[in-house]
């Protein structure tokens, strides 16, 4: 790589990294956005922790999300997660990645709204489709047509997810690319300030 090329990675990531300052980022968007492996890039790139909402509710609960739907319902798990989220958001700076729901939640938005910089991954209804129809992990998905019940959740959750302080369109592009453009939006709030 050019010497001109690593100054400019090298640029961004500490310019991203001096705007966020002491806040977290937190992911928000539906599944399949790329929340978990973007977020997993942009904590690496920014040299801080990296917390997925969904594997920690698991960790403390000592049961999968699946499991949780299943034995408590949808209204438990999303006053677990509201909790588990709180408590993440103490913390900071770190990125966050968010299950599809939280941000719909009013409590937990509220916590998320106060706890730092919140990023929507958009995604177009194809993008979201293929990434997530390959596993059979999605408790939301267990519907006779998950594709529609996919565009239902889009057609509900978009105009709140947009209540987000930034929106990144998540595409069928390599993640890094994805990355960087969070990495800019970063910078954009505290240059446009």
């Amino acid at each position: 790589m050019s010497e001109t090329v690593l100054t400019v990675a090298e640029s961004l990531k500490d310019r991203a990294r001096a705007a966020l300052g002491a806040r977290n980022l937190i992911l928000v968007g539906l599944m399949g956005a790329g929340k978990s492996s973007i977020g997993r890039l942009v904590a690496n790139q920014l040299g801080i922790p990296f917390i997925d909402t969904d594997a920690e509710i698991e960790r403390v609960s000592r049961m999968s999300v699946n499991e949780l739907f299943a034995a408590y319902g949808e209204e438990e798990f999303r006053a677990l997660e509201t909790r588990v989220m709180k408590r993440l958001l103490k913390g900071g700076p770190r990125v966050v990645s968010t299950g599809g729901g939280a941000f719909i939640n009013d409590r937990t938005r509220r916590h998320i709204k106060k706890g730092g910089l919140s990023i929507w991954l958009k995604a177009e209804l194809d993008v979201l489709w293929e990434r997530v129809n390959k596993r059979d992990t999605r408790p939301l998905l267990k519907t006779e047509n998950p594709k529609q019940t996919l565009e239902n959740l889009m057609n509900a959750r978009y105009p709140v997810y947009a209540e987000a302080d930034l929106t990144v369109l998540s595409r069928d592009v390599h993640k890094d690319v994805i990355a960087k453009e969070v990495l800019a939006a970063i910078i954009d709030t505290k240059e446009s300030k």
